[in-house]
């Protein structure tokens, strides 16, 4: 099957756990937006770590991430719901750099660390839940980590990571969330920090064909988990002719006019998945006379 996240709960029900393998849906980002190696790693984590934060949630809600580290590839904006539906973009989807110390993709350098990481959660009521932290890395799995601990108080380890093929396709993607439940002992825990300093980096498990299940399996080999629910994840996006209509109709008359005029049209791009959709001057003719 294609991707898909398990969510489960470990050590004795001490932890709840969610591993996810996002090669396509990130992969499917990379070729909307063109973005080159080092572009495609930053939005690929933010992606697969926002898919998996609406995955926690429930019901029709939805979370939506932005990521301003003040870095050259600007903000890095993803937005998800709870059933793996999620789409994303940057502002300069054409940043790369050569290869870090470590010899990894320098997200970090991309996406900088003087600035924010924000969540926003549509949970349908009047108001909507907001966090902000301060970027503390630009790695993306340390600022989401402390996003979860400095935001919403849950100890928690978040691990994203994306391989990138030469030809600029998505080899591997992929990452887990693990958190820690009220009451849980100080051994789980434990055992936990020390398996998680052990295993390989996550993107290079996936590349070795690891799945979600093999992945709970490398955080608790001793098979001390319970799964709960497996869901596909899938690139989606919500844009349509008739939203964007609605968007236009929000202008004034001599907007939608001078449009009509100056270009005898209007052709709207949609950030989070590069459609494009075009208004004839009898369409947007038309939009005036609904205003009106």
């Amino acid at each position: 099957m294609g991707d898909y996240f398990i969510k489960a709960l470990a050590c004795d029900g001490n932890l709840r756990v969610i591993t996810s393998v996002t090669t396509e849906t990130v992969n499917e980002a990379q070729k909307r937006h063109q973005t080159w190696p080092t572009a495609t790693a930053a939005l690929g984590r933010t992606i697969t770590a926002t898919m998996m934060m609406a995955a926690q949630e429930k019901g029709d809600e939805k979370v939506t991430v932005t990521i301003q580290g003040g870095g050259p590839i600007g903000a890095i904006v993803a937005d998800a719901d709870t059933n793996g539906r999620v789409r994303g973009y940057v502002t300069n989807p054409q940043v790369h750099f050569e290869l870090n110390a470590h010899g990894k993709l320098d997200v970090a350098r991309a996406v900088g660390n003087n600035g924010f990481l924000s969540v926003v959660k549509d949970l349908g009521l009047r108001e909507n839940f907001t966090g902000r932290v301060p970027i503390v890395s630009g790695e993306l799995g340390d600022d989401f980590t402390y996003y979860f601990a400095r935001s919403e108080q849950i100890p928690s380890a978040v691990g994203v990571g994306v391989l990138v093929n030469p030809d600029q396709s998505v080899k591997a993607s992929g990452g887990f969330i693990i958190q820690v439940l009220p009451g849980a002992d100080d051994a789980a825990i434990d055992r936990l920090e020390e398996r998680l300093k052990a295993i390989p980096p996550i993107s290079k498990l996936i590349d070795a064909g690891h799945s979600p299940e093999q992945l709970l399996d490398d955080l608790f080999p001793d098979g001390d988990y319970k799964v709960l629910q497996k869901h596909g994840a899938a690139f989606h996006c919500s844009c349509s002719k008739e939203k964007f209509s609605q968007s236009l109709q929000g202008l004034g008359d001599k907007e939608i006019q001078a449009m009509i005029d100056e270009d005898h049209g209007a052709e709207v791009v949609c950030h989070f998945c590069e459609t494009h959709y075009q208004f004839s001057a009898a369409e947007l003719h038309a939009l005036i006379a609904k205003k009106n």
